[in-house]
């Protein structure tokens, strides 16, 4: 894989381990949070919502550049938890991840990461879905786990490379997927674009 030459992309998500996982294939970024409306579309399936999402990320810092920097590339990402077609974004209270977590106890649901890059006027997608196998949980368990914090900005309410990590039982995919960027399908997406 050639992977960028530049090797310093504009990344447009705040996501630490966004940022960790291109460090980890030698790629740095300038971190540029895109501002959208990430509500699902009505009967919206989790797939294409992950994808509509990524695309409007990176569409969001092309237009917001203006032109600047127009010799870096732009990577966008969104992740999502999916159970069948319910999607399960990052939770709106204690509660709320209570619920999600109760719901994925003992059932093997699907993680979508979308990956968009836009680079001199291109736009180019990837998607990538594992299945995880979570164990059975208790009320104590998920209570516990809340009271820790690592739920409060994570789809669907856990982080695999984190404490929830332990209850993951089978992965059939990405690791890195799940954790938000899958590594091989975003440097194969850069080589793409970059020709």
């Amino acid at each position: 894989m050639n992977l960028i030459s530049s090797k310093t992309i504009i990344l447009a998500s705040q996501s630490p381990r966004r940022v960790a996982l291109l460090k980890q294939i030698g790629i740095d970024c300038l971190v540029m949070p895109a501002d959208i409306d990430e509500t699902p579309l009505s009967d919206e399936p989790p797939s294409d919502y992950v994808l509509r999402l990524a695309e409007q990320k990176a569409s969001a810092i092309v237009t917001k550049l203006n032109g600047q920097h127009a010799n870096l590339l732009i990577l966008a990402a969104d992740t999502t938890v999916a159970l069948g077609n319910a999607i399960f974004g990052k939770p709106e209270n204690e509660a709320d991840a209570f619920n999600m977590l109760k719901k994925l106890s003992g059932s093997t649901h699907q993680v979508h990461t979308a990956i968009a890059a836009a680079f001199k006027g291109k736009l180019e997608t990837a998607i990538n879905t594992t299945q995880v196998t979570i164990m059975p949980l208790s009320d104590a368990m998920i209570t516990e786990y809340i009271a820790t914090g690592e739920p409060t900005d994570k789809a669907g309410s856990y982080a695999i490379q984190g404490l929830a990590g332990a209850w993951v039982s089978h992965i059939e995919g990405s690791y890195t997927g799940v954790m938000g960027l899958p590594v091989h399908e975003t440097a194969l997406l850069l080589d793409k674009i970059l020709g």
